[in-house]
């Protein structure tokens, strides 16, 4: 059953004969009678009573009719999606990122983007997740990468890969050993986000897990970013909690120690977007771009 032998009989359907679904089409009448001909021989039953001034449906034809409209709109919007991309000359992107996206290598985005489609212009929009997650859901940004968990309500949510969240100290001592829960409500913890507290998704995760474990985490300092944190965290000052990607990266002080928790946290990057709408072609192929930038990097 091939695409072309569905756009016969559908035009077939439409029309109520050969002849008007050959001219619909651009083919003569014997071709349409061929294809529709091979697709009854191939399944052995026949999809159009002959007899009348007008085709009609068989038994077989009815069911085959909502199937082959399906297949036939999604190849048509298939090619409507790739003509789209191919014919990118304006309009705007929007998008939102991830807290700490430049050490998941998508301060590139911009430029990669760019480099592409240079008559499309760019709104990246970096924000907490909260932020990007509610931004999407009302629609002012059309997708973006946050951490689990948000609330997803309204939105399509795709997970794309995990980070470990790892505990950071200078003191030998505080990471001798992977941490507890327990042992992180003990710390001096300092703690970045401020602006958006314990909405943030990382603290979500750590508080859900302090709650459990029936103890109360409250940090002696708190900034806005997390470089702020490790420079405090450099001096002694106290120790804070960081991603694998950031404390990897040349922004990590050389004298910031590592360790995992016992029970190993996980930010969960993911791709968000409204439910049931589409992406404009730009916001769609800056959100794929994103993705293959975050899921190949090194």
């Amino acid at each position: 059953m091939t695409l072309k032998q569905l756009r016969a009989f559908l035009e077939a359907v439409r029309t109520g004969s050969f002849t008007a679904a050959a001219a619909r089409m651009g083919i003569t009448q014997a071709s349409v009678s061929e294809l529709i001909r091979k697709l009854e021989d191939e399944h052995g039953t026949p999809v159009f009573s002959r007899g009348g001034r007008r085709l009609v449906l068989t038994a077989a034809g009815s069911a085959l009719l909502p199937f082959a409209e399906q297949a036939v709109a999604a190849a048509d919007n298939a090619e409507q999606a790739l003509r789209s991309v191919r014919s990118l000359r304006g309009g705007v992107a929007t998008f939102g990122l991830l807290r700490n996206a430049a050490y998941y290598l998508l301060s590139d985005l911009a430029e990669h983007f760019h480099s592409a489609y240079p008559e499309v212009r760019i709104r990246l929009i970096g924000l907490n997740s909260v932020e990007v997650a509610s931004a999407v859901a009302a629609g002012t940004v059309e997708a973006g990468l946050v951490i689990l968990p948000i609330d997803d309500a309204g939105l399509r949510v795709t997970p794309l890969l995990r980070d470990e969240v790892v505990y950071a100290s200078t003191d030998p001592e505080r990471v001798a050993e992977p941490v507890t829960i327990s042992g992180l409500a003990n710390s001096r913890l300092i703690l970045y986000d401020a602006h958006y507290g314990w909405k943030d998704p990382t603290r979500r995760q750590l508080a859900e897990r302090a709650q459990l474990a029936g103890v109360r985490l409250e940090p002696w300092i708190e900034v806005e970013h997390v470089e702020s944190a490790l420079s405090l965290v450099a001096r002694g000052i106290g120790d804070t909690i960081v991603s694998r990607a950031v404390a990897e990266s040349g922004s990590c002080p050389p004298s910031v120690r590592t360790v995992s928790f016992a029970e190993p946290l996980y930010d969960t990057i993911a791709l968000v977007r409204r439910e049931a709408e589409v992406l404009s072609p730009a916001s769609r192929e800056l959100a794929r771009l994103a993705q293959r930038m975050l899921l190949t990097r090194d």
